[in-house]
């Protein structure tokens, strides 16, 4: 087949060859891909980086033709034409123009094709998580065991619209210059504070204006003596009001009312844990209620230094799907779950001892973990070490799988990495507002009253367990604090770290 003289050049010829053979890799590797599941990189691969390679080898083609074309002009071995022209009659020009016409559909329609499926790789779960495995990890691991772990990451940190996938992608040019040049924050800070609104996300799925009256929520807890006593508590959460009807007049979810407006101000720095200001603005009467903690502005703060922000879903639910848990949480579960044997003696104590260390790296941690809890056990119960060794195995597994999955050394991210404001049992949460601190200019107190959220229907051990009516409530009894220390201090000074 004769084409145009100008293409017979090193540089057009290479630019072909390159072109094909990656189009040649790009339908092979679509076809493994299609009978194979691959590894995270392969969308990478077919989508983003051959596909590039293609367009830089289909532009050397006319690159090549015309500095070849301007060499023999300076040699006057061609005339001096500005425009090049095209004549079907001749073969070389005939064979050029259908080459290029078919050559332009086929690149067209595997154009569209591939921006398609490039599109959606970068919308994937696992281009977010799995691909920067070691940065993204923590982030990755918390979401496959989040209650969100089906819905995609980019339906809460983009959302739909063209104007939030492009800031989305513009920021990601500079995520990715972070890791290749090794710059990034270990842990990554937060909070994310272009993060897009929760009425513009999470409202998508979550309808305030349907939210459900009220729940029970139940929580096993073990204590750390020698038969891991199992202490249990069942709360009514009133996250709505009294009756479904009422809708949010009252109750938790009443902080998102749309007849209220809530902003408050933050401390610098303090993930937003410390908030010395708040402003309740009732959108039907027009009016405000301003709350300060004295204590605060005590010390010479002023709110010109501090962030200014309007509450949403995310001011409480701000671990949706990257929840770090505390030890006490997680050995709880794991235990509930059966991961850990109940049964073992001192397991919880154990448990929790050889947890609150820090680890250079996961693997050092498993390490410690399974010493630790061997040579405990070979000392203190010698006769389970003997003829029981299968239990102790099965508790080392569920403390390293359940450390596994909370802790990450290498990010540096643990339960104190991220505050999760939801509660108050381990960090301040509801307290950073509810502290009978803050004072309006009337004499008016947020007030700390635990039953405004929750009531206590049922607590205590299996046989002294304390019921009460589902429309009363129990006052709340701590576990192992004759001095009732926790009337005195907030839970989570002790909660966060110990057990």
């Amino acid at each position: 087949m004769k084409l145009p003289k100008s293409f017979y050049n090193w540089t057009s010829f290479s630019g072909a060859i390159i072109s094909l053979i990656t189009l040649f890799m790009i339908v092979f590797l679509i076809v493994i891909s299609a009978f194979g599941e691959g590894s995270s990189y392969l969308g990478l691969v077919i989508y983003i980086v051959l596909p590039v390679i293609m367009i830089i080898g289909l532009l050397m083609i006319p690159l090549g033709m015309i500095v070849y074309t301007r060499r023999l002009k300076r040699t006057g071995k061609v005339s001096d034409r500005k425009w090049p022209y095209i004549d079907l009659n001749h073969n070389r020009h005939r064979n050029a123009f259908l080459i290029f016409t078919f050559g332009t559909v086929m690149f067209l329609l595997l154009s569209s094709v591939g921006s398609y499926e490039a599109f959606h790789y970068t919308e994937s779960v696992e281009f977010c998580g799995a691909l920067c495995h070691q940065v993204m990890e923590p982030e990755y691991v918390a979401y496959q065991n989040s209650p969100h772990a089906r819905v995609s990451c980019v339906e809460c940190h983009v959302g739909s619209g063209a104007s939030w996938y492009m800031r989305s992608k513009l920021s990601g040019l500079y995520q990715v210059y972070a890791v290749l040049a090794n710059i990034y924050p270990r842990p990554i800070p937060t909070p994310i504070t272009s993060l897009r609104p929760a009425r513009e996300t999470c409202e998508e799925c979550h309808w305030p204006e349907k939210f459900y009256a009220r729940t029970i929520r139940v929580e096993k807890h073990y204590l750390a003596d020698e038969a891991n006593t199992e202490w249990d508590i069942a709360l009514q959460m009133k996250i709505g009001s009294s009756y479904s009807a009422l809708g949010l007049k009252e109750g938790i979810h009443w902080h998102i009312n749309p007849d209220v407006k809530i902003e408050y101000k933050t401390a610098p720095f303090t993930h937003r844990d410390t908030i010395p200001w708040v402003k309740l603005t009732n959108l039907k009467t027009g009016e405000e209620v301003i709350y300060k903690d004295p204590d605060y502005y005590a010390e010479g703060s002023s709110d010109d230094e501090m962030e200014t922000r309007v509450m949403d879903c995310m001011d409480c639910h701000n671990r949706p799907s990257h929840d770090y848990k505390t030890p006490i949480r997680f050995i709880n579960d794991a235990i509930t779950a059966g991961e850990i044997p109940h049964d073992l003696p001192d397991i919880k104590t154990v448990a929790m001892e050889v947890i609150n260390n820090e680890f250079p790296t996961l693997d050092s941690a498993m390490r410690f973990i399974e010493s630790e809890a061997l040579m405990y056990y070979e000392f203190m119960h010698e006769d389970i070490y003997e003829n029981q060794r299968e239990l102790i195995d099965k508790a080392i597994a569920g403390i390293q799988h359940a450390y596994s999955e909370n802790v990450f050394p290498y990010m540096k991210v643990n339960w104190n990495s991220y505050p999760n404001h939801i509660g108050h049992l381990e960090f301040n949460g509801c307290f950073r507002c509810h502290n009978d601190r803050h004072v309006s200019d009337g004499g008016e107190v947020i007030s700390m009253d635990c039953n405004l959220c929750h009531t206590i229907v049922s607590q205590g051990t299996l046989d002294t367990l304390q019921v009460s009516n589902i429309n009363a409530s129990l006052e709340f009894v701590h576990p192992n604090d004759p001095n009732e220390a926790w009337k005195r201090e907030f839970c989570s000074e002790c909660h966060k770290e110990l057990y």
